[in-house]
Order: C-alpha cells, then structure tokens, then sequence
C-alpha cells in the first residue's frame, strides 16, 4: 500500500506506524448477510455515554450496514485464538464469506456477530462519523458487551510504516 501514499512523507509515517493498537474484527448483520473486516483502528473516546471510535474505509465489509446506524460488533483479538483472523486478514470475495458455515459464531438478541473464538466482544450502534482522510471514524454508543475469555492476552499490533495496514 505505501507505493499509493505519494502525498505523505514516508520518513514522517515511519514512526506513526509504531503506535500500538489492537487487532479486531468488526461485523455487521443485515440480516441476509453478515459480514466482517479486520480492523487495527479501534479507541474509547467517551466514558458517558460509553462510546468508541472505529475507523473503516468505504467499500468494507459492512460498510453501508454500518453507516444506516444499525447494529454491528467489535470481536477483540486474544492472543489464546487466532485461527479465524486469516479470514479477515487479507479480506475475502462474497462467495468465500467466511459466516457461510465456517467460522464458530452467535448472534446477540439486536443481530450482533460474535466470534466466540475472539477475547470479547462490544456491541454497537454509530451516532455520527466523520471523513478526515481516506477513512471515516464512526463513534459508536456501545449497546452491550460479552466477553468470551476474560484470561486472555489482547492482541496487539505494531506496523512498519504508517501508510500500510
């Protein structure tokens, strides 16, 4: 990706890549078809009401289901399972949609996607979003959480560049 962020000095992105973050999957359910993307752009931003911030690029994996203000999820990546992030990791053609029978889920009383495989799980609807570059930020109200594996590490990821994923 870093060859299409001619606009952006790349001594300057180096270190902007250094900043953690965790890895998740973000799913919606638009009640004929879930979805999902992996997502590294995830932060709190309000603690009442309780609210994140998720990053998504237009064109994802939910993206229209998740801009109409319906419900969708975070799955939080644990270090104890990994297994189903392969899935997302280089994102995956309708046909190959790994809900279709694949992956381990269940589904909230709302239609939220959990990954029982993933640490936990926050359940949310958008209130408003912004488009300050390539990506909007959704700021979500979260409506429930469930968590799966209260033991397990969090994920963390650190990038080489900050103009790739």
């Amino acid at each position: 990706m870093t060859e299409n962020r001619t606009d952006v000095d790349v001594s300057k992105a180096k270190a902007v890549g250094h900043i953690p973050s965790g890895l998740f999957i973000v799913c919606s359910n638009d009640g004929n078809t879930k979805d999902g993307y992996l997502a590294s752009w995830v932060q709190q931003v309000s603690f009442s009401p309780l609210m994140v911030a998720v990053a998504i690029g237009k064109g994802r994996p939910g993206y229209d289901h998740i801009m109409s203000g319906e419900t969708f999820t975070i799955n939080i990546v644990g270090k104890h399972d990994m297994n189903y992030l392969k899935h997302f990791w280089s994102g995956y053609s309708p046909e190959e949609n790994p809900f279709n029978g694949t992956l381990d889920i269940s589904e909230t009383e709302n239609g939220g996607v959990i990954l029982n495989g993933a640490k936990s799980t926050i359940e949310c609807r958008m209130v408003s979003n912004t488009e300050p570059g390539d990506h909007e930020i959704v700021f979500a109200e979260v409506i429930n959480s469930y968590v799966q594996n209260e033991e397990a590490e969090v994920k963390t990821h650190v990038r080489k560049s900050g103009l790739d994923y």
